[in-house]
């Protein structure tokens, strides 16, 4: 059986014990083992790191002991997944750069903040988005800053809050990408602000199948 290590904390705002239970119950429903802890204690120990399939991180402005993001980025390097969403993994850990090359993106702004009106569009046929429609939100829109090598699946279009970065015009932002870590595999969507914008519709969807695509086969 497939195990799985989801692990949250960090900033209240964006319930990270509500999110940590829906991905624990998705993959539970899939055969799934999973173990859940609220400490980064669990990343310790570099051989149990590595005996887990898909390590899925909700921890948003919080801090890493560089032995414990490296021991994550080992162990994915050597075939585990990697997956999540919103801040609960591209701003997971600011200060750490290793997690940052890792996870293939860092959040820096979203303008307007909560509240912001935009649609996400499909742009790729991979498995992660394939016949999903495109579909419109209403949440933080996240500006991020994205590491070239990644494929991504579906984008929003900013300006849709006019402000200092308007003048460069259009951008088409990632909101769902995948990149490979090795032998590993690495997912992020985000969308998931709060638990109520991704626990329905294509939102959900695309995290499920996330999840399982980033799983070491």
């Amino acid at each position: 059986m497939a195990r799985a290590l989801v692990t949250w904390g960090g900033w209240d705002g964006h319930q990270p014990d509500l999110v940590a239970a829906l991905f624990a119950g998705w993959l539970r429903e899939a055969g799934v083992a999973v173990e859940v802890h609220d400490t980064l204690s669990c990343f310790d120990d570099p051989a149990r790191v590595t005996e887990f399939d898909l390590i899925v991180p909700v921890w948003t402005m919080s801090e890493i002991a560089k032995e414990q993001a490296l021991n994550v980025s080992a162990a994915v390097a050597a075939g585990t997944g990697l997956a999540g969403c919103h801040g609960g993994m591209c701003d997971a850990f600011r200060a750490n750069v290793d997690w940052q090359f890792m996870t293939g993106a860092q959040w820096v702004a979203h303008p307007g903040n909560d509240g912001v009106e935009y649609g996400v569009r499909i742009t790729s046929g991979h498995e992660v988005v394939a016949g999903l429609p495109d579909f419109g939100v209403r949440t933080e829109q996240y500006y991020l800053h994205v590491d070239p090598a990644v494929q991504v699946h579906a984008v929003c279009d900013f300006p849709v809050v006019e402000g200092p970065h308007s003048v460069n015009g259009a951008v088409a932002m990632p909101v769902v990408f995948t990149k490979g870590w090795g032998k590993g595999r690495v997912y992020y969507n985000a969308l998931g602000h709060q638990a109520n914008v991704i626990d329905h519709g294509v939102p959900a969807e695309m995290l499920k199948r996330g999840m399982l695509w980033a799983m070491r086969r």
